[in-house]
C-alpha cells in the first residue's frame, strides 16, 4: 500500500522514482555503434534506425504488430520496440499455430518416412507426392515465421525479458541494421527435408536461422540471447540413423555480407551455432564477410563457434563452455577456406574428456592467428597444439592471416574477459 501511495504522490508531483540502472530503464532505441567496435563501425559505423521519425517509432507486442512495423523489409528509418513475448508461429488474430495446422497435400510424417526410406527409396533425392506436400507445407509455415528486416532498422528488447520466438528474422541485402537487448528462441521447423546424400550418410536438412544475414552490411547485434529453448534437437527422434534435427543456426552469416559486429550476446543449447560464408565455391564473399565477435558467450554449443569461409574475423574476449555430460561437441573454431581468423583473448571450459585440441577444426583453411587463449585455466597455444596433433589429415596452421584488427575496444585478459562475460553477456544485460 505504501508503495502505490508514493508512486500516486510521485505523479501528482510530477517527480520520477528512481530504480536501478540497466536495459529495463534505460532508452537503448536510438543508440549507435562506437567509432571503434568492431568492423560494423568501418566505412561510416552502424547508426540503425537513430533517425527514425517519431512516426516510425514502433511498441510492438504480437506478430501481426511486429509485421505492420517492419513495413516489409522497407528501407525506411524506423525503431521497433519488442514488449513481452511475441510468437511468430500465430494467425493474424494471435491464435498460436501447430506444425499440424501448416500440413497441406496430404503430408504426414509417417508415410513421408515410409516413402524415402533408404532401404527401399534408395539415394535418390526424394519426389512424389510426398515430397511435394512437405515443401508445400513447408511454404506455408515459411509464410509466418521469415521476417525481412530492411535498411535502417534497430530492434530494441523492452526490459530484461522481450522474447521473439519461432521466428527466422533476415537481413537479406539490407544495410545499416542494430538488433539488441532481445531473445530470439526456438526457430521451429515444423518439416525438415531428407537428403540422401548429404554427408554420405544422408542428413536431414532444416530450413530456419534465428537470425540470418545475406548480403547484409552494417549490422550490430548486442545483447542477443540465441538458442533453441523450448524444443531441444538432442530431445528429437532418429530417423534413418539421423537426428531428426529441427534447427538450422543461431547466426549465419553468407553471401558475401560485411562489416559486422557481434558483441555481448549469448549462444547456447544448439548444434550448428553461426557461420561464416556459406560454400568453399562462393568466390564472390573473397574481401567480404569482415566480422567482429567480442565478449559473446558459446555455452552448449555443438559445433560452428563460428565456422568461417573467406572472412577477416576478429574473434576477442569470448567464453567457451561445454559442460560436463556433453558427448556430442565437435570444435568451436572452424578454419574454412580462405579464412583470416585473428583470435585474442578468448576463454575455454571443459569437461576432462575433451582436449586443447579438439577446439580447433580444419576445413581446408590453414590460417589462424590465435594468442592469449585459455584452456580451463590455462594457457595454451592453440594452432600449435593443433599442428602437433595433425594426423595428416589436414594441413598446418600458419600465424600469418594478412591483416591485423585496428576497430575494437580495449581486450581484456582471457580471465577477466571470462568473468565479465559470464556476468554480462546476454538479452537483459546491458549496463
Amino acid at each position: 500500500m505504501r508503495k502505490l501511495q508514493l508512486i500516486a504522490l510521485a505523479g501528482v508531483l510530477g517527480l520520477a522514482l528512481s530504480t536501478p540502472a540497466g536495459a529495463g530503464t534505460r532508452d537503448i532505441s536510438r543508440d549507435t555503434l562506437a567509432p571503434d567496435d568492431g568492423w560494423a563501425a568501418a566505412d561510416g559505423g552502424t547508426p540503425g534506425g537513430s533517425t527514425a521519425d517519431d512516426a516510425h517509432v514502433f511498441t510492438v507486442r504480437n506478430r501481426s504488430e511486429l509485421v505492420r512495423a517492419l513495413d516489409g523489409g522497407s528501407a525506411t528509418p524506423k525503431i521497433i520496440k519488442i514488449a513481452g513475448t511475441i510468437d511468430a508461429n500465430t494467425d493474424d488474430a494471435g491464435k498460436r499455430l501447430d506444425c499440424e495446422d501448416y500440413a497441406t497435400g496430404g503430408y504426414d510424417l509417417k508415410k513421408y518416412l515410409a516413402a524415402y526410406d533408404p532401404r527401399t527409396w534408395g539415394s535418390a533425392k526424394p519426389s512424389g507426392p510426398q515430397e511435394e506436400a512437405r515443401q508445400a507445407s513447408a511454404a506455408r509455415q515459411a509464410e509466418r515465421v521469415e521476417l525481412a528486416v530492411g535498411s535502417n532498422t534497430t530492434i530494441v528488447g523492452l526490459g530484461d525479458k522481450a522474447v521473439l520466438k519461432g521466428a527466422g528474422l533476415q537481413l537479406m541485402g539490407a544495410d545499416n541494421v542494430i538488433v539488441r537487448n532481445l531473445e530470439l528462441r526456438d526457430a521451429y521447423d515444423c518439416f525438415p527435408a531428407w537428403q540422401p546424400n548429404s554427408g554420405g550418410l544422408g542428413d536431414w536438412k532444416t530450413a530456419y536461422d534465428n537470425l540470418w544475414l545475406r548480403g547484409a552490411t552494417h549490422v550490430w547485434i548486442d545483447h542477443v540471447t540465441l538458442s533453441d529453448k523450448g524444443h531441444l534437437d538432442e530431445d528429437e527422434p532418429t530417423y534413418f540413423g539421423r537426428n531428426y534435427l529441427r534447427h538450422d543456426g543461431l547466426l549465419d552469416i553468407t553471401n558475401a555480407s560485411d562489416l559486422v559486429t557481434v558483441s555481448w550476446s549469448r549462444f547456447a543449447d544448439h548444434d550448428k551455432a553461426m557461420l561464416i560464408g556459406n560454400g568453399d565455391t562462393a568466390t564472390g564473399d573473397r574481401g567480404k564477410l569482415r566480422v567482429t565477435l567480442h565478449h559473446n558467450e558459446f555455452e552448449s554449443v555443438v559445433q560452428r563457434a563460428p565456422r568461417v569461409r573467406f572472412g577477416q574475423v576478429h574473434v576477442y574476449n569470448n567464453r567457451y563452455v561445454v559442460p560436463e555430460d556433453a558427448h556430442d561437441y565437435r570444435y568451436s573454431w572452424g578454419v574454412g577456406t580462405e579464412s583470416a581468423i585473428h583470435a585474442q583473448n578468448n576463454a575455454f571450459t571443459t569437461p576432462g574428456h575433451i582436449e586443447a585440441a579438439d577446439v580447433l577444426k580444419s576445413w581446408n583453411g590453414t590460417a589462424l592467428h590465435a594468442t592469449g587463449s585459455l584452456f580451463n585455466g590455462y594457457p595454451v597455444d592453440l594452432p600449435a597444439i593443433n599442428n602437433a596433433y595433425n594426423s595428416g589429415s589436414e594441413r598446418d596452421l600458419t600465424a600469418d592471416v594478412g591483416w591485423t584488427p585496428a576497430l575494437h575496444g580495449k581486450i581484456d585478459t582471457a580471465q577477466r574477459a571470462d568473468r565479465d562475460v559470464a556476468r554480462g553477456a546476454g538479452a537483459g544485460r546491458i549496463s
